[in-house]
């Protein structure tokens, strides 16, 4: 498999990410490896967080001290294609099933168990599924602006002209020329395949730059460093294959291929015993509403006590770090394994 790795000098002085590197090589599932990066950081309770895209580790650089601080042990990856781990140069390389290999391989490589999931984004997605077929591992799991899309509700009979009309659809769309264009055909779009303007933008617009999609994400919040700091991972399109292929592989058209796995996924937590706590912004134009299929489905999450973070949008780790990381150590101090069987 052929990959970039991003030059170590643009990670240098990011404001607020001052972590050691630690790197796992795992097989890259064509008979080489890759190298992944996960910060790992403290002693205690294990709280694997995921980010999703454009986003790498850098989006718990503000959670991951105060999570130290309370006791926990901090592993947060970066995915494949993002951040200080490598980036194969050709999209087909990304698959859905090669993600969670990648992860599942790295919780593998450090032999982690007890496992505190915190998953926003594609850090759902993958390690949601990851969660399902490796339960023994994880202990508790806090979904926060994620989801596991399986095309529910789409009788057999349909899964065809709905895939059909989809593309179809897909093809219509004009390439946005920025993250702004983008975001208001999809606001406008009133046809509930909104999201394909976003897949859109990622898959074909020269105006995608990670630092600026974040930057107006977050309502201007960031500063310029911080914003370069999310860009850091990307110098060119090289590098640009993993964030731009992440919502291509969303499970939304029916035919999807990972669809199946995602059921089965979705068999596993409909008896899923252990905590399950949803943290969602009230804010988030993508997974508004996705909390609730957590809660009324998985038998862990009955009876928890869901947040809703006021004011927070999609990156929630940037708007309310310090209101997330006591959501995650007081869960972990009310639910603790000792008190039950994983």
């Amino acid at each position: 498999m052929e990959y970039v790795r991003t030059d170590e000098t643009r990670f240098e002085n990011l404001p607020g990410y001052t972590f050691e590197a630690h790197y796992v090589e795992v097989p890259d599932t064509q008979g080489g490896t890759l190298r992944m990066h996960y910060v790992d950081e403290g002693e205690g309770d294990v709280v694997l967080c995921l980010h999703g895209q454009p986003s790498w580790s850098y989006l718990y650089r503000k959670m991951i001290p105060l999570l130290v601080q309370g006791g926990c042990r901090v592993i947060a990856p970066d995915f494949i294609g993002f951040g200080k781990s490598d980036k194969p140069t050709s999209r087909d390389d990304y698959t859905y099933a090669n993600h969670v290999a990648w992860l599942t391989a790295l919780l593998e490589a450090l032999d982690l168990s007890g496992i505190t999931l915190f998953c926003q984004d594609w850090g759902g997605l993958i390690g949601l599924r990851t969660a399902a077929e490796n339960p023994e591992r994880f202990a508790r799991i806090v979904p926060a602006n994620t989801g596991l899309p399986d095309a529910q509700g789409i009788a057999d009979d349909q899964i065809a002209p709905v895939s059909e009309r989809m593309r179809a659809y897909y093809e219509s769309i004009p390439v946005p020329a920025d993250e702004v264009e983008m975001s208001v055909a999809m606001a406008g779009d009133d046809t509930g395949m909104g999201f394909l303007h976003w897949v859109k933008f990622c898959a074909e617009s020269e105006g995608f730059v990670p630092g600026r999609v974040l930057g107006a994400s977050c309502g201007g919040a960031l500063s310029a460093d911080e914003v370069r700091a999310y860009d850091a991972p990307f110098p060119d399109e090289n590098h640009k294959a993993g964030p731009r292929k992440f919502p291509t592989l969303v499970p939304i058209i029916p035919d999807n291929p990972a669809i199946p796995a995602n059921r089965a996924a979705w068999a596993e937590f409909e008896r899923w015993e252990k905590p399950v706590l949803t943290a969602y912004g009230d804010s988030d134009p993508v997974t508004a509403g996705a909390h609730v299929r957590f809660q009324e489905r998985v038998p862990g999450a009955r009876g928890q006590a869901h947040v809703t973070i006021e004011g927070a949008g999609h990156f929630l780790q940037e708007q309310a770090p310090e209101q997330l990381a006591q959501v995650v150590l007081g869960f972990i101090a009310d639910t603790p394994r000792e008190s039950r069987e994983d």
